[in-house]
């Protein structure tokens, strides 16, 4: 499970991804960028692990998924 990564699925013009995105480069973390506008197979597997169709949708390697930014919630996990 160490060689997995986290993955942030996103959209252009989300300001909340971006949050999440600057989060994750500030703390050092390897992550997976999957632009769901781009990608409708991915935009699914994020639909079907979530029930969401909001961005941002952060998974982590433990399978713990965050549907949005809560920046103090990431912390509790990174600290």
């Amino acid at each position: 499970m160490a060689d997995k990564k986290i993955k942030l699925y996103s959209s252009p013009g989300c300001q909340y991804c971006i949050l999440a995105e600057e989060f994750l480069r500030g703390k050092g973390v390897d992550f997976e960028k999957i632009d769901i506008s781009q990608n409708p197979e991915m935009a699914q597997e994020m639909i079907q692990k979530t029930g969401q169709m909001g961005v941002p949708v952060i998974e982590m390697p433990t399978g713990e998924i965050m549907v949005g930014f809560d920046q103090l919630e990431l912390e509790k996990f990174f600290s």
